[in-house]
């Protein structure tokens, strides 16, 4: 079976951690590690990783806390040191199905690329004028995209392409970047997998609408304004379409 190298992102929302760390272990494929990057805020300060560097009784081996929130491209710089063909990541409101790691393995065999549980296919240089697919749009076919979010999969080789120049922004974007940058670099695709409603357990988050909607979220307005959160975004995406990006419905600057 292909290795998979898991990492976590712990920041605000320690208490979907143990949830989260046993629907990975309990995958029908399953990962050879999981790593937890700590972002460092006091909400998860009190809450013990369950690390076991010998992997006897869990899968969770290596845990790095920082002292600096290094935000959302932080756990995307530790995958960097994964030593398996595969890395995955997680969002902390993220409970995958069980059969996940088995959904995206198949797919990626098929169609190679970046995947993810929630695809945006943009419609204008505007960022919220979008169309989804992943798990709000329980698609049943392999779907393209032009950037994934909440969980995603891939090869560490295409993982590199993200790092091939300097970030347009470490302060948001990340998964617009990671997808500009791989098509870029190496001509990688993103897609999300099948999320058919016949059996949730492909599915990339069981919980979506219960756990994504707390006032911690990135999205909304206890953190920053959300007017100046898709403005980064916006800013984002001027810059990856300036860059050259080829958008599922082309998009033109």
């Amino acid at each position: 079976m292909p290795d998979i190298t898991v990492i976590l992102n712990r920041y605000r929302r320690p208490h979907y951690y143990e949830e989260q760390v046993k629907a990975i272990e309990n995958q029908t494929v399953k990962p050879k590690e999981i790593w937890v990057w700590d972002n460092g805020h006091e909400d998860s300060a009190a809450v013990e990783y369950y690390c076991d560097p010998s992997g006897e009784h869990t899968l969770v081996t290596k845990a790095v806390t920082s002292t600096h929130n290094f935000k959302y491209h932080g756990r995307f710089a530790l995958g960097l040191l994964a030593r398996t063909e595969f890395v995955a990541f997680f969002d902390d409101d993220t409970i995958p199905g069980n059969k996940w790691f088995e959904n995206c393995l198949n797919s990626y065999k098929e169609k190679p690329g970046i995947y993810g549980g929630v695809g945006v296919r943009l419609y204008s240089k505007n960022y919220m004028d979008h169309d989804r697919t992943g798990w709000p749009g329980t698609n049943v076919e392999i779907e393209e995209a032009d950037l994934v979010g909440h969980a995603w999969f891939m090869s560490r080789r295409d993982l590199c392409y993200l790092w091939q120049e300097l970030p347009i922004s470490l302060d948001n974007a990340e998964d617009i970047q990671l997808s500009y940058f791989a098509q870029k670099f190496g001509g990688v695709k993103t897609y999300c997998p099948p999320h058919p409603t016949s059996d949730i357990q492909m599915w990339s988050s069981l919980k979506p609408y219960l756990y994504g909607v707390d006032n911690v979220a990135s999205s909304n307005n206890t953190i920053k304004p959300f007017g100046e959160f898709v403005s980064e975004r916006d800013y984002v995406v001027a810059k990856c379409l300036e860059g050259g990006w080829k958008t599922v419905y082309n998009v033109k600057i």
